[in-house]
């Protein structure tokens, strides 16, 4: 009869549906499983930094955390070659795919952390599919929505009332975070912890403090643990961090951090990574957002550790934005043309995207690779609060029509190894993206003399940072540093950084008037020329060398390589000194 089917037919299109029902669902599991394994490693390597904290093993927690880094790359890779082995012919089929993507969607819907899982998924599918921009037909994309939005799981917390004895609501405070080094003097922290707290919120009330609370996940980064929370008045509220350090005594209180910048300082995207042993992830953020609200949700992701969903939130948030101003034009960043990198931004997102030139002018010896592995080691190193943390994508897929005519001239020209013309956009299939500053040079002509002394002797305190972390910036030209919108002084431009152990450190010959020459090599530095080529006023130059005349000196570099070389951990405090209470004499009690 017209229009019926045969049994074989349909018998055959069954089988051929439950087989390829079993194939997605076999794939969807085999990559829920790999982003569980790379969560329970993750986390394994993470609850070392208690203990690295109490033994004050600061070398192995470096270890820790390149092991830790390193470690999204491991579990994607033997996760592909699993699915290679499981879909053979089929690993790159469009329709087979989003039958995974389906079913995975229903594997992770009972999760809290349902978007690592997908970012998990989406690179995936970019090693199969090498997609530039986004394959909307077997990704998973949400340009629309903030995903956090829906996260209403209270991160676990204590919660402390406090009755007027504050010192002792602090020293159960300190009870509740047990290490096995013991504190050197338990009754003496929480008294400072209470005096600081009365005295910075003095404006309160006499009583200021109602309520503590504190996330139960303690969080580590090299020599410190931190308390994090909240604490209560009764009509306000303040953001509360407690640093802790081991030394020769014991743990004590480092400091005490109620100042939004400040406590912004420590989160930063100049610092290095957390070791936070989070059960789940998205209700810290959620709750560390309510703490920092002006700190986008992508840099609370990364500095907990989280780079790659730091990226896809960072990506996510960018595009909507672009797409929601699409009569704004990509210009060149202020400041003067690299001769390795170009540089463009949205005037109105404060984003820089930086890409390899393809040939380098005089006097820039470097070759790509090279650059490519200066942020690279930026990545994987201390940064100490003086490097921007700089996000490698690939691919990137941008209107064509949304770029001034200058920039896109210069990016197709100058750039053509990473920047093609597809249709309607253009497709960058490699760029640095990170922050923006303003450069300290057009800084320092533009602002107040008082913001620009402050400013240069930042500056100092810059480099001196920098060279106790091991990095040497090589061109310490004021353009190549910014300002950030705390007025913090942070070095971008990588291409010449290198070790401090790797310079050779030298006083310039007395000038005898025999006009010979000497040598200079490669690894040689000149301290004391560093002040003479910076284009500095006279004002400018009398701060910075009254603030860091010794940082140009020959004697202060050569004695703080010595130190590196012995293996010394140099400290570099990711606060001011003013929030320090470890060396203030105890003072009175402010209760009975």
């Amino acid at each position: 009869m017209s229009g019926l089917r045969s049994p074989e037919v349909s018998t055959t299109e069954s089988v051929i549906e439950e087989e390829e029902a079993a194939l997605a669902e076999s794939a969807a599991l085999d990559i829920r499983n790999g982003f569980a394994e790379y969560n329970a490693r993750f986390r394994t390597i993470t609850r070392r930094a208690q203990v690295r904290f109490e033994t004050r093993d600061f070398v192995n927690a470096h270890a820790d955390t390149l092991e830790r880094i390193d470690l999204y790359d491991v579990c994607v890779r033997a996760t592909t070659r699993r699915l290679e082995h499981l879909l053979h012919e089929r690993k790159r089929d469009h329709a087979l795919w989003r039958r995974i993507r389906d079913r995975f969607t229903e594997l992770i819907a009972p999760l809290l952390d349902q978007e690592l899982n997908k970012t998990f998924y989406n690179t995936l599918t970019r090693r199969f599919f090498d997609t530039p921009g986004v394959d909307t037909d077997i990704e998973f994309v949400a340009l629309d929505i903030d995903p956090t939005d829906r996260i209403t799981h209270p991160v676990a917390r204590h919660s402390y009332a406090v009755w007027g004895q504050l010192s002792r609501s602090c020293a159960h405070i300190l009870g509740d975070y047990a290490f096995a080094a013991p504190y050197a003097h338990m009754t003496r922290c929480a008294q400072r912890i209470a005096n600081t707290l009365i005295e910075r919120l003095m404006d309160w009330g006499d009583d200021p403090v109602c309520a503590v609370e504190l996330l139960e996940t303690v969080f580590y980064r090299e020599q410190r643990a931190y308390l994090v929370g909240r604490v209560f008045g009764a009509e306000r509220i303040a953001p509360l961090v407690i640093a802790l350090v081991n030394d020769d005594d014991g743990i004590h209180v480092d400091a005490v951090l109620t100042d939004r910048a400040h406590i912004s300082q420590v989160f930063s995207f100049t610092r290095s990574y957390f070791q936070a042993n989070l059960p789940t992830v998205g209700d810290a953020v959620v709750f560390l957002h309510t703490l920092l609200p002006h700190k986008p949700v992508d840099e609370i992701y990364t500095v907990l550790g989280r780079a790659k969903q730091g990226k896809t939130e960072r990506y996510r948030h960018f595009f909507r934005h672009l797409a929601s101003h699409g009569d704004e034009l990509l210009v060149h960043a202020a400041g003067e043309r690299g001769m390795v990198m170009a540089v463009f931004t949205l005037p109105s997102y404060p984003l820089v995207f930086k890409l390899i030139r393809d040939k380098f002018a005089f006097p820039k010896d470097t070759v790509r690779a090279e650059v490519m592995e200066k942020y690279n080691m930026v990545f994987r190193h201390d940064r100490a609060g003086r490097l921007i943390d700089t996000q490698q994508f690939r691919f990137l897929r941008f209107p064509y029509r949304q770029f001034d005519p200058v920039l896109r001239e210069e990016l197709l020209t100058s750039c053509s190894e990473s920047v093609t013309r597809d249709g309607e956009d253009l497709v960058i299939s490699l760029c640095y993206v990170e922050r923006r500053l303003y450069p300290l040079n057009l800084y320092l002509r533009e602002a107040d003399a008082q913001a620009t002394r402050h400013a240069i002797v930042d500056y100092g305190q810059a480099i001196a940072d920098l060279a106790a972390s091991n990095i040497f910036p090589g061109d310490l030209l004021l353009k190549n540093f910014g300002v950030s919108n705390t007025g913090r002084v942070i070095f971008y431009d990588y291409d010449e950084l290198c070790p401090v152990t790797d310079c050779r450190f030298r006083e310039l010959p007395e000038d005898d008037g025999d006009g010979e020459s000497f040598y200079v090599g490669p690894q040689d530095v000149f301290p004391e020329q560093f002040p003479r080529f910076l284009g500095l006023d006279e004002a400018q130059r009398e701060a910075l060398l009254q603030a860091h005349g010794d940082v140009f000196t020959v004697q202060w570099w050569q004695h703080l390589q010595q130190r590196l070389v012995q293996g010394h951990n140099l400290d570099v405090s990711p606060y001011p000194e003013s929030v320090r209470v470890g060396a203030r004499a105890i003072e009175q009690a402010h209760e009975p």
